[in-house]
């Protein structure tokens, strides 16, 4: 380089390139700046980074002329080639040019270097805020499978997918997806299975993140959904040793694969989420504790309390109705004591129900019965015992096991109006045959104290019977 004239060129062109910390606007500027340094009519900038599209700018449109005279620079970021600048439509370029060139290329290998940390950082900062944002999504109150959708979703759009999905571990030992979020409508792709024996499988219930460069041609990857997409990642969602499940990120066919940085971010915002999940679990087990010791004390109250007041109430009346000499006061004496029975009827049934979890909570008829007999433990002061026999979980119908749960419900709040009742047997048998020869399921509740209200004893203990067809 000679003289002094290029000088101010230069100058321009190196403070051109780094006035914007913008990646993309940065390589617009290079490429800018070296069509005008060296008087060129095409310049293009070639990549080879994973986060950028190929050929990211071009100066004059259309390729140059066959035979046309090229001058190519390399740029590099620290020991890292980026890419070449290709530049074309000169008649001649001089020695000059090229030195130009590359004093060029080595301020833009710095700024490109900038614009990279720039938006690593601005990056890193949108994962920390989506994964704070999650945080205090979970923590409010929700259901679970909301709860997982918010995750998928944030997931999906800080990553630039086309999807964001959760998949669970299945009991035949495959993952299933059981939410997604998607640009379109994902209902095609909640149900989704992977089977057992595919090759990604070991990876993910081993809780290790996998990263796919495209779905669709991967041997690795094997649901029905694989050639909608390309780049992918998988990563566990796991805290505290627990797996709750794989948080996958497809992007569509043909879009840039995920650079280092970004994968780096979603595994971190996965962990970060996996952890939320658990307490959100966590908080949801704690509040439910709550409701649960909340109705123990209610129902406590009520039998301390209420029936006890009900029933000495009830003996008063009883004692008065005896010593009464007017007919018209013994009937009505008699009629507040039947009211008094049946109100405290009522309020065992209630201390009973209270004892019971919600009413949409998941269960099986065997628990719903182990249910019974522990709420009926609160007012005992001690638990039945309870057995079954046969297949009961298979062979009770929906509605034969409601009307079978009312009769033992009965049947234990009896008991507890009885005196000396120290232990209660109670027996579900489905491996019978009713009166008719039809099969039926039988339930016994026999306990050890005195007779009265529909059983059957003299002094040895009281048993009620209850039998319906199968």
């Amino acid at each position: 380089m000679t003289g002094e004239d290029p000088l101010p060129p230069l100058l321009e062109a190196v403070l051109s390139v780094g006035t914007d910390l913008e990646l993309r606007t940065t390589l617009e500027h290079i490429v800018d700046a070296a069509a005008d340094l060296t008087g060129a009519r095409y310049a293009a900038l070639g990549t080879a980074d994973p986060g950028q599209d190929g050929l990211i700018e071009i100066r004059a449109p259309g390729a140059p002329a066959a035979g046309a005279a090229m001058l190519t620079v390399p740029i590099h970021v620290q020991d890292e080639e980026f890419g070449t600048l290709h530049l074309a439509g000169k008649e001649t370029f001089t020695t000059e040019d090229e030195q130009l060139l590359h004093v060029l290329a080595v301020q833009a290998g710095i700024a490109i270097g900038n614009a990279r940390l720039y938006e690593a950082a601005r990056q890193r900062e949108r994962w920390i805020e989506g994964a704070a944002a999650v945080t205090t999504a979970l923590l409010s109150d929700g259901p679970a499978a909301d709860a997982l959708t918010t995750v998928a979703e944030r997931a999906r759009i800080l990553a630039d997918a086309s999807a964001g999905v959760i998949l669970q571990p299945t009991e035949e030992g495959g993952m299933e997806i059981v939410t997604a979020s998607a640009y379109d409508d994902p209902g095609d792709i909640v149900g989704t299975t992977i089977a057992p024996g595919s090759p990604v499988l070991e990876q993910l219930l081993g809780g290790e993140p996998v990263f796919v460069d495209d779905s669709a041609t991967d041997p690795r990857m094997t649901t029905r959904v694989r050639h909608r997409f390309g780049p992918s990642m998988m990563l566990p969602l796991q805290a505290g040793g627990r797996l709750i499940g794989t948080l996958a990120l497809p992007r569509r066919r043909g879009d840039r694969p995920y650079t280092s940085v970004e994968r780096l971010l979603a595994v971190q915002f996965a962990s970060q989420a996996a952890l939320a999940l658990v307490l959100a679990d966590a908080q949801h087990s704690r509040e439910l504790l709550a409701v649960f010791e909340d109705r123990d004390r209610i129902a406590r109250d009520l039998h301390d309390l209420v029936v006890q007041r009900l029933f000495a109430t009830g003996m008063m009346l009883e004692s008065a109705q005896r010593r009464s000499g007017s007919e018209d006061v013994r009937e009505t004496l008699g009629q507040a004591v039947d009211e008094l029975q049946s109100t405290i009827q009522e309020v065992r049934t209630t201390i009973f129900a209270l004892q019971q979890p919600p009413a949409d909570a998941p269960t099986t008829f065997r628990g719903r019965v182990l249910r019974e007999t522990a709420g009926a433990a609160a007012v005992l002061g001690f638990a039945p015992s309870t057995r079954f026999t046969g297949a009961v979980e298979s062979r009770v119908p929906e509605q034969t096991a409601d009307h079978l749960l009312t009769a033992l419900r009965r049947a234990l709040a009896a008991a507890s109006r009885r005196s000396g009742v120290s232990r209660i047997e109670v027996t579900v048998d489905v491996t019978g045959t009713l009166p008719d020869g039809r099969d039926g399921v039988r339930l016994t509740v026999h306990d050890d104290g005195g007779t009265g209200d529909g059983g059957t004893g003299a002094g040895t203990g009281t048993t009620v019977n209850w039998q319906a067809p199968l």
